[in-house]
């Protein structure tokens, strides 16, 4: 069974869920597990600057601005509700796609 992850189209736009792991030794996308996009970012999870530096880190993989993206849920947690406007769902797939996360479907 591969993973793949779960995109929600919503009024507000496209979401999916991450799990974000702070204080990786370096910031990257680790790829797909139980439906979730695993996150991996060097920042603490102090202040905001974990769910800072995953925003920051999606849009520059993903090739969209900071602006078009926010946590929609789970702010203070591991697990985190990503939310993205102004998208189709047919080129968030294409995006995500271009990432190489060896969990082809």
């Amino acid at each position: 069974m591969t993973d793949t992850l779960l995109i929600r189209e919503t009024k507000s736009g496209l979401s999916f869920d991450i799990s974000v792991n702070p204080h990786a030794s370096r910031a990257q996308i680790a790829g797909i597990s139980e439906g979730l996009l695993k996150v991996k970012v060097t920042a603490p999870p102090v202040e905001g600057a974990a769910n800072d530096a995953c925003i920051e880190l999606l849009a520059k993989k993903l090739g969209l601005k900071k602006s078009r993206m926010k946590i929609s849920a789970g702010a203070r947690g591991r697990k985190k509700t990503i939310l993205i406007n102004d998208v189709s769902r047919m080129e968030l797939e294409q995006k995500l796609r271009q990432l190489d996360l060896h969990s082809e479907s």
